[in-house]
């Protein structure tokens, strides 16, 4: 299942930005973004961090200087990131990728909330 149909976004220009641990994307329509590489780790689709089911996400902290060290495509459809602490699994599908662009503030403070929640 490839997660592609007429209305998914297909990037564009996809570039990493080591010194200011950014991933910018581009996408066919028009959007573009800038994601932390900290946000990409604690929203990885993996089920390390999301679990396998709801209410199972695992919080992930300690992130904050976070590099990604490889991209892979997967197929015409994803990419998957290797980051500095090793994490290498999870999928990060063109759609989703767009979905964490469009939906970055509300998330990030979400998860700046939970953060403050377990001190």
């Amino acid at each position: 299942m490839s997660g592609l149909d007429k209305s998914t976004p297909i990037p564009t220009e996809i570039k990493l930005h080591q010194v200011s641990r950014k991933l910018e994307i581009a996408f066919d329509n028009g959007k573009r973004f800038e994601l932390p590489y900290e946000f990409l780790r604690v929203y990885s689709p993996s089920a390390e961090v999301r679990g396998h089911g709801p209410g199972q996400e695992v919080l992930q902290v300690g992130k904050k200087d976070i590099e990604i060290r490889k991209v892979e495509p997967v197929g015409a459809y994803a990419v998957q990131f290797t980051f500095s602490d090793g994490h290498d699994t999870g999928l990060y599908s063109w759609k989703y990728l767009h979905e964490l662009g469009r939906e970055h503030a509300q998330r990030w403070r979400r998860y700046l909330d939970a953060k403050r929640a377990i001190r």
